[in-house]
């Protein structure tokens, strides 16, 4: 299939996803019902000692990001914790903000990282951070150009036009941190979403592209593109990328269904991080990947905790580069049961 029809078809998919999110509550149907326990009300009325509310609105991406919560999903892990968790599929976790604050969503999965620490120091939300999701790893994303680029080296990529899915955020925080260590210039960038990424290589309209998957597999099998640096290259190597992001109201109200949401994950982390084939399962249900895709792609690390040390070093390197103004207690980010 020729890579035009293949992002023409992805992006009407993208499309008739995330239409229901933007248009209704968290009432009603849409999303990936078939992925909840049917039939529970979406009341605050939990037991004594269970969760306060029992069926949970997530917007979720079709990244690999959030393969730990199709599995707990998939494996009834939710189920056992006492809830019913329904997907609302997002292009972009920015997307699903309005619809965290208004309520309509109640925990965005594979929150992208620098998105939401931006928002939290312009006030714009609240947020508290549940669990990690995913941390950067070779072969996750990378740096792609045509096979006949005059670019061969991150040297190269000095002035050059790079697209990536959203500016001044953790596509070029990472990239420009292994630009300045190895000494390269920096590149000038495009917001270009995933979908449309190998169309506008193609076409010529930039020089590059930072990519990640299933995307970059997609091009690089369609375009016979080339990586010029790995995106987990050092020192972006295992940096926190997204997690499982909700509000502080959200935490303060229902503090037992924050912790019930957070044991399920941590455990379908767990699965993850062991079990690639676990991955690989769940994958072509949410990416609309094929199978032997799902098999040929990098993958995120899939931290079972959440590490305040990790996050540290996430806030240091947005500071550095202009995308925080101010320091943050990593530890006041996450929710801890109890605290």
């Amino acid at each position: 299939m020729g890579l035009q029809l293949r992002i023409f078809r992805v992006e009407l998919v993208i499309v008739a996803l995330i239409l229901p999110l933007l248009l209704t509550g968290c009432g009603g149907g849409g999303g990936d019902g078939s992925r909840g326990s049917a039939g529970v009300s979406n009341g605050a009325s939990g037991g004594t000692g269970g969760p306060e509310k029992k069926t949970l609105t997530v917007a979720g991406l079709p990244l690999a990001d959030v393969a730990a919560l199709h599995i707990a999903i998939d494996r009834g892990l939710f189920e056992e914790q006492g809830l019913t968790v329904r997907v609302r599929p997002v292009q972009q976790s920015v997307q699903a903000l309005p619809a965290l604050a208004n309520g309509q969503v109640d925990i965005i999965g594979g929150a992208n990282y620098v998105t939401f620490l931006q928002a939290r120091e312009r006030g714009t939300l609240a947020t508290r951070v549940l669990a990690e999701a995913a941390r950067n790893a070779p072969r996750l994303m990378g740096v792609l150009v045509l096979p006949d680029s005059e670019i061969r080296t991150p040297e190269d990529l000095r002035g050059k036009r790079v697209g990536v899915n959203i500016l001044n955020n953790i596509q070029s925080l990472s990239l420009n941190s292994a630009l300045r260590e190895r000494g390269a210039g920096l590149p000038a960038y495009l917001q270009v979403p995933f979908p449309q990424m190998g169309a506008l290589l193609e076409r010529g309209q930039v020089d590059a592209v930072h990519a990640v998957e299933p995307f970059a597999s997609a091009i690089k099998r369609d375009l016979n593109a080339r990586t010029v640096i790995d995106g987990a290259a050092s020192p972006a190597d295992g940096l926190p990328l997204s997690g499982y992001v909700t509000t502080q109201r959200f935490t303060d109200t229902y503090p037992r269904t924050a912790a019930a949401f957070q044991r399920a994950i941590a455990a379908a982390q767990t699965i993850a991080d062991r079990d690639r084939d676990a991955v690989e399962q769940v994958l072509p249900g949410y990416t609309k990947i094929e199978p032997a895709e799902a098999a040929a792609i990098g993958l995120p690390g899939y931290p079972p905790e959440s590490s305040t040390a990790e996050l540290t070093r996430l806030i240091a390197m947005m500071r550095d580069q202009g995308l925080l103004t101010k320091d943050m207690d990593a530890a006041d980010l996450l929710f801890e049961p109890g605290r």
